[in-house]
């Protein structure tokens, strides 16, 4: 039974991000397809942060009236509003309306936006409902949240989107007493200039590379509705854990000082006398013993490396990943972004056989987290010609820096809710508040540095011209 439970809170922990991660990953096919192009991730990067409105009322809604909003309702909402989201892209993806002289997506920006509001919502209510269930559950959510990024990466890599191949492009230009006329054809040779003499003049033909899409496994009407399919799995996941027999019982305590509610997890113990004066003493003790205190600085501290590690995984090197591996080519970069989806799920579970809740070792962890980042974002800046560009060490520097620092700032993640959740239940609540802020922090500070300022070059692989 508790396997089983552990099942279904890792489906419901996956439908947290699944269906803006799989906006994210199907990118490379949608901009060759709707007339934003490459503008695409700027517009949709504004409108999740746009989304954040939701979990900024619910945690409003929770500080100025406690127990007016019950999580369940709202986590059933948002799972079916993402359900028929997911669905309703499969067929309208790429409907375009005519707006301000130009074509533009309208339709999915909207449904982008719902899909945000879904992804957003459940920071500030999947994590309060979690603290209804045993502490050891909610590592199992975690790994669910990291599988929200990986199944839909893997997918996406079945499908090919965003492969690419080295294409040579020839133009050929013949020079006659009429204009000039140029030809370009695509060929498999290599590079060349040959000049090829005509009966009216003379030809040159000069080759370059360019980097080609290659044709997608399956179309996105497929990819969305796998993508419907996981979100319905998270909704039957929780309708099951609503109605799964449980042998806990959620308890309340205002500290009227603090203003925060206290959720404490006690066993029932039906038939048996009500405890004495020694077994509340004990049962007191032992919690005591299972919950430590947390000084308001230590809480501060905790709930500050929540945002700070929250921006750098969700906003802040997210925004410059391309920049950062494209520069290797497109098989480090893939390499890249797959085996670090895989590290969050994979550090989740080996929380589980090591569980150190120490602030000073997660601060230590979060400082060497944020160096693996600090050379990702310097290889960004480098682009497109970082170091080592073109050797193998650099290919592997690359997918090792990105798969460590999403694996410890993963780990520090889920030990920093574990911690929050035996403290108190609204603490998991501005918990999910402080991912929220962090991750839109990140974002907005990203959003100028590489949309409006450009400071970031984009590279082609196949024509790199990077001193040795």
């Amino acid at each position: 039974m508790a396997l089983l439970t552990h099942l279904l809170v890792c489906t419901f922990g996956m439908g947290s991000w699944v269906a803006i991660n799989g906006l994210w990953v199907e990118l490379p096919l949608l901009v060759a397809e709707l007339p934003e192009g490459w503008y695409l991730p700027s517009y949709l990067t504004v409108i999740i942060q746009l989304a954040n409105v939701s979990p900024l009322l619910v945690t409003l809604l929770h500080h100025f009236q406690p127990g007016c909003l019950s999580e369940v309702p709202v986590i059933f909402t948002v799972l079916g509003v993402g359900t028929v989201a997911c669905i309703l892209f499969a067929f309208l993806w790429n409907v375009t309306s005519w707006v301000l002289s130009g074509h533009h997506s309208v339709t999915f920006m909207v449904l982008t936006f719902f899909l945000a509001l879904v992804d957003c919502t459940s920071s500030v209510t999947f994590l309060p409902f979690m603290s209804q269930l045993p502490t050891h559950y909610l590592t199992t959510y975690f790994v669910g949240e990291g599988l929200s990024g990986l199944l839909p990466a893997l997918v996406a890599l079945a499908q090919g989107s965003g492969l690419t191949t080295c294409v040579n492009v020839t133009e050929t230009s013949y020079t006659t007493p009429s204009p000039n006329t140029t030809w370009r054809t695509d060929s498999p040779q290599g590079d060349h200039s040959t000049p090829v003499s005509g009966l009216s003049g003379m030809a040159l033909s000069t080759g370059r590379l360019e980097s080609h899409y290659l044709p997608a496994n399956f179309s996105p009407l497929v990819f969305f509705l796998l993508l419907a399919f996981m979100m319905a799995c998270c909704l039957v996941a929780f309708f099951f854990l609503q109605h799964y027999p449980r042998h806990w019982k959620t308890s309340t305590e205002d500290l009227h000082t603090s203003q925060v509610t206290l959720y404490a997890i006690r066993p029932l113990k039906e038939g048996l006398d009500p405890p004495g004066p020694g077994d509340s003493s004990k049962g007191q003790g032992h919690l005591e013993e299972k919950r430590a205190p947390h000084h308001p600085a230590q809480l501060i501290f905790i709930y500050v490396l929540v945002a700070f590690v929250n921006a750098l995984t969700n906003g802040v090197l997210p925004s410059v990943q391309t920049y950062s591996c494209l520069s290797y080519g497109p098989v480090t970069y893939h390499l890249a972004a797959t085996l670090s989806s895989m590290a969050n799920p994979l550090a989740c579970f080996f929380s589980m056989f090591l569980s150190t809740r120490s602030l000073p070792f997660l601060g230590v962890l979060t400082v060497l987290g944020t160096s693996f980042g600090a050379y990702n974002m310097a290889m960004a800046v480098m682009s497109p010609c970082p170091l080592m560009q073109g050797h193998w060490s650099g290919d592997v520097f690359i997918v090792v820096s990105w798969v460590l620092f999403t694996g410890c700032l993963s780990y520090v993640k889920v030990m920093l809710g574990v911690t929050l959740r035996d403290h108190s239940r609204s603490a998991l609540l501005w918990c999910g508040a402080m991912v929220q802020l962090g991750s839109l922090f990140g974002a907005l500070l990203m959003f100028p540095l590489v949309n409006v300022w450009q400071l970031f070059s984009s590279a082609d692989f196949c024509s790199l011209q990077c001193s040795a």
